[in-house]
C-alpha cells in the first residue's frame, strides 16, 4: 500500500475513487481517456467491472496456456476473480471463452453467476503492464499521514521557514494549509506467472531467448509489482532444476535444490544441514529455473513481507475432463502427450521414442506424470496455504507430483488402450538436457498445502483422447473429401 500527499480541494469528508479494466487491449495506450484519480470521486462505478469497485483479483500471466487455462478454471471454481496477461504466442484467444463457458456451467447448478474474469492481450515485459496495474487500483483521500506512514512522490512544499524574520518582529509562520494522503491499494491479491518459455531442446539451440524471457523478464516484473506492493507471488518452477540428481533413481525432495542453508529431518528423523547450489543443470532452460528461484529466494530473504511459493512441475498430462481445454500449442509441442496426440490425430506420422538404454524397467525414460488438473488445484492450494499462514518461510519450494514414476512405453500403451489405435513408434537416441529418471517426492506439498494428486495415468489417457478424438474424426473426414 502506498501514499500520496495531496492538496486538500475544498471537501472535508474522504471518498473512494476506484479505477478498474477496460475490456479492451487499446484502451491502456490512450491514457488521457482514463478518469482522475483526483477530481472524479463523483463518477459511478464502471459499469463493465463485474468484479465490483472493491473486489480483489488474481492475475494469472501466461494464462491461456496449457496450465494457466486450466488454473485460470479451477481459480474462478474455486470463487477468485482472475485477471489473465498472456501475449497468445503460444495459445489462442478462444481458449477465453472456453474457460467461461465451462466455469457457467460450473456455476449454473448453484444458481449464481461465476466470478470476473478480464483478459489483456500483453506480453507480461510489456511497459504497458504499469497502466493495468494502475487501472487494478483503488485510491482513498483520507488525512495526512502519521509519521509512520511511508511517503512517496511527496508533493515539494515551499520552505516558510526561510521567511521567518526576527530582525524585523514580523514571524510567518507556516499556514495551516490542510493536507490529506491518496491511499493507493492494489486490488491485485496474488500473482501466478505461467509466462517462462519451457522448450528444454529449443532452449540448448536459442539460450538468450530463454534468459531474456525467463530470467531478465522476471526481474523487471517483480519490480514492477514491488512498486505496486503486490507482494504474493506464485512461481511456475520445474524439476529441472535438480540437474543431474534426477538421475540417482530416488524420489527428489526439495532439499536437493536449496537457495540458502536448511536444516530438515532425513528419512530416519536424523537433522541435516544442505547447502545452497544444485548438481548438474542440464539445460539452458533448466538453469533459467534455478536462477529465477535463486532471485525469488534472495528477495524473500531481503523482504519477508513478500509471501513466494514456488512449484516444481514434474511432468503435467491431461486435460479437462469436458475435452474443451487440452494442451494445444500454436507452437511446435515438444512434451510426450501432445505429441503423441498429434500422430494420433494424423499431422504426424510416428513418434520419436528419445532413449531406450536408460537404467529403467524397459529401458525408456521415467516420468512423474501429474494430470494438469491436479496441478492446477495445487496452484490454489498454495494461495490458500499462504492466506492461512501454514507456509512460514517468506520463500518456499514444493514439488507437485504424484511420487510415482511411469516409463515412456506405459505412457504410449496406456494411450494406444484408450484409444483402440495402434500409435506408430520409433526408437532414436537420447535427447540433449534429457535425464533417466525424475520422480516427485511430495510429502512436503501434502503437509503444508494439504494438497495430493488424485488422478491416475488412466484418467489422464482417458481426457487426452477425449480432448483429441475430435481431431481424428475431423482428418478423417478432410481424407474421405480429398478422395472424393
Amino acid at each position: 500500500m502506498e501514499y500520496f500527499p495531496v492538496m486538500e480541494t475544498g471537501s472535508s469528508s474522504p471518498s473512494t475513487i476506484s479505477s478498474s479494466v477496460s475490456e479492451t487491449a487499446d484502451a491502456a495506450s490512450t491514457p488521457g481517456t482514463q478518469r482522475s484519480l483526483l477530481f472524479d470521486d463523483d463518477v459511478a462505478a464502471d459499469p463493465l467491472d463485474i468484479g465490483g469497485a472493491g473486489s480483489s483479483f488474481i492475475m494469472v500471466v501466461g494464462g491461456l496456456g496449457y496450465i494457466g487455462s486450466h488454473t485460470v478454471l479451477e481459480l474462478l471454481k474455486a470463487n477468485y476473480n482472475v485477471l489473465v496477461i498472456d501475449d497468445l504466442s503460444n495459445s489462442y484467444e478462444s481458449v477465453v471463452q472456453r474457460i467461461e463457458t465451462l466455469a457457467i456451467e460450473h456455476f449454473a447448478p448453484l444458481q449464481r453467476p461465476m466470478p470476473a474474469l478480464h483478459f489483456r492481450q500483453l506480453d507480461y515485459r510489456s511497459p504497458l503492464m504499469r497502466s493495468i496495474l494502475a487501472e487494478y487500483c483503488s485510491y482513498t483521500v483520507s488525512n495526512k499521514a502519521s509519521p509512520s506512514t511511508p511517503i512517496v512522490s511527496a508533493t515539494p512544499r515551499f520552505p516558510f521557514s526561510t521567511l521567518h524574520r526576527t530582525d524585523s518582529g514580523i514571524d510567518m509562520q507556516q499556514e495551516d494549509a490542510s493536507e490529506t494522503t491518496l491511499r493507493r491499494e492494489s486490488r491485485i491479491s496474488g500473482v501466478i506467472h505461467f509466462a517462462a518459455y519451457k522448450s528444454v531442446e529449443e532452449s540448448i539451440r536459442m539460450p538468450l531467448r530463454y534468459y531474456s524471457n525467463n530470467v531478465c523478464g522476471l526481474v523487471d516484473f517483480l519490480s514492477l509489482l514491488e512498486e505496486f506492493g503486490i507482494k504474493n507471488f506464485v512461481f511456475s518452477s520445474s524439476a529441472t532444476v535438480y540437474g543431474e540428481g534426477a538421475n540417482c533413481g530416488v524420489p527428489l525432495r526439495e532439499e536437493l535444490c536449496v537457495h540458502h542453508p536448511e536444516t530438515y529431518q532425513d528419512d530416519d528423523g536424523i537433522e541435516r544441514q544442505v547447502s545452497p547450489g544444485v548438481l548438474g543443470l542440464t539445460s539452458p532452460y533448466g538453469r533459467s529455473k534455478f536462477m529465477c528461484e535463486s532471485i525469488l529466494a534472495d528477495i524473500a530473504r531481503s523482504d519477508p513481507s513478500w509471501s513466494i511459493t514456488a512449484l516444481r512441475y514434474f511432468n503435467p498430462v491431461g486435460c479437462h475432463e469436458s475435452g474443451l481445454l487440452g494442451e494445444d500449442p500454436r507452437q511446435k509441442p515438444s512434451n510426450l502427450i501432445p505429441v503423441i496426440a498429434t500422430v494420433l490425430a494424423g499431422t504426424k506420422p510416428v513418434l520419436d521414442i528419445f532413449g531406450t538404454d536408460w537404467s529403467t524397467p524397459d529401458g525408456t525414460a521415467v516420468r512423474d506424470f501429474i494430470h494438469v488438473v491436479d496441478l492446477a488445484r495445487g496452484h490454489i492450494a498454495a494461495l490458500a496455504a499462504s492466506a492461512a499462514g501454514r507456509i512460514k518461510a517468506p520463500f518456499r519450494a514444493y514439488n507437485l507430483g504424484t511420487g510415482r514414476g511411469h516409463t515412456v512405453r506405459e505412457v504410449l500403451q496406456s494411450l494406444e488402450k484408450t484409444s483402440r489405435r495402434t500409435i506408430p513408434a520409433r526408437e532414436v537416441g537420447r535427447r540433449a538436457g534429457d535425464v533417466g529418471f525424475c520422480v516427485a517426492e511430495v510429502r512436503r506439498a501434502e503437509t503444508e498445502l494439504e494438497w495430493k494428486a488424485v488422478k491416475t495415468l488412466k484418467d489422464c489417457s482417458v481426457d487426452v483422447w477425449n480432448f483429441t478424438k475430435d481431431r481424428c474424426l475431423q482428418q478423417a473426414s478432410d481424407e474421405m473429401e480429398m478422395q472424393c
